[in-house]
């Protein structure tokens, strides 16, 4: 009797012991898919052209290093997130509170890193003679009370633009009259450069050196001018958006770009919220066209002969 004690007490300690392995092992491996050098990366695809740049140079400097991208409309990269099947996302909004409860009932607990400010562009046909907008005219035609026939065209029906132009507009929902979502800023673009009728609504980053395969529809079209009227400071005042006009609080329709790390302090994330807040990172922003959320010095030497 004491001999099958003694044997059934080894098979449990033997069992407890494998199973302690067996859950640490899993753990680390389950940290491992988040904070290793190969880690999965989602992104908003608003912003693919000012990250496809971050990340070439990122890569280039740190060559055992390779993320995964995902880029996908916000909704989604949300979603990745809050599923756990990333700990990283570039974003053009901070989390919400119940986003935030939802990641530090898992014990996460996300940084928040602002590294650029991109403008909201509306852009019309080369020959629309229709080039100067108000904000409340902008609002009007995005619920319904504006008597202008112009079809309003945006990137997806699941991006960050849309919630952008519900919070704008101070509606739950956009009109469904003249207002239609495509696929991506490309398509909008292409889009509007081919019918004369139509307002497109983008993120101004792809219109700043465009890839070869757009850039024709690039040439065709046009970037409207914008009044706040909600402002008296800037009354009767129009202003296109550049760097100068977003520092400057004079454009009205801008978004900030986020880094989103849940992996803690030495982790890929880590690397990456460093890499795009370092002087190089916003020195790759300031070239791109968008504003740097830390602009970078520039000393000037005068040298008298």
């Amino acid at each position: 009797m004491k001999f099958k004690l003694k044997g059934l007490l080894i098979v449990f300690v033997c069992w407890c012991c494998f199973q302690g392995c067996s859950h640490k092992t899993a753990n680390t491996v389950n940290l491992d898919r988040f904070t290793n050098d190969s880690a999965k990366i989602a992104v908003d695809e608003a912003f693919k052209p000012i990250v496809d740049e971050e990340f070439f140079v990122f890569k280039a400097l740190n060559n055992k290093v390779h993320p995964r991208m995902i880029y996908s409309p916000e909704n989604q990269v949300i979603n990745l997130l809050l599923e756990d099947s990333v700990r990283v996302a570039l974003l053009s909004r901070k989390l919400t509170p119940d986003e935030l409860l939802a990641l530090k009932q898992r014990t996460l607990n996300p940084t928040m890193d602002r590294f650029a400010l991109d403008a909201v562009a509306l852009i019309v046909n080369k020959s629309s003679t229709d080039t100067a907008f108000t904000i409340s005219e902008i609002k009007n035609m995005l619920t319904g009370k504006s008597k202008t026939d112009k079809k309003i065209i945006f990137d997806n029906p699941n991006s960050g633009m849309v919630k952008y132009l519900k919070d704008l507009s101070g509606s739950k929902d956009l009109v469904e009259k003249n207002v239609f979502s495509l696929k991506s800023n490309k398509e909008v673009i292409q889009y509007v450069s081919e019918h004369p009728d139509a307002i497109g609504i983008i993120d101004f980053s792809w219109l700043y050196d465009p890839d070869k395969d757009y850039a024709s529809a690039v040439d065709n079209v046009k970037v409207a001018v914008i009044n706040d009227d909600t402002n008296k400071k800037l009354a009767g005042q129009y202003f296109a958006p550049s760097q100068t006009t977003i520092a400057l609080k004079q454009y009205p329709l801008t978004r900030s770009l986020y880094v989103i790390n849940c992996t803690g302090s030495s982790s890929l994330g880590k690397k990456i919220a460093d890499f795009v807040k370092s002087e190089r990172g916003q020195l790759i922003v300031l070239k791109s066209g968008l504003l740097p959320d830390d602009v970078p010095d520039r000393q000037i030497e005068i040298v008298k002969k």
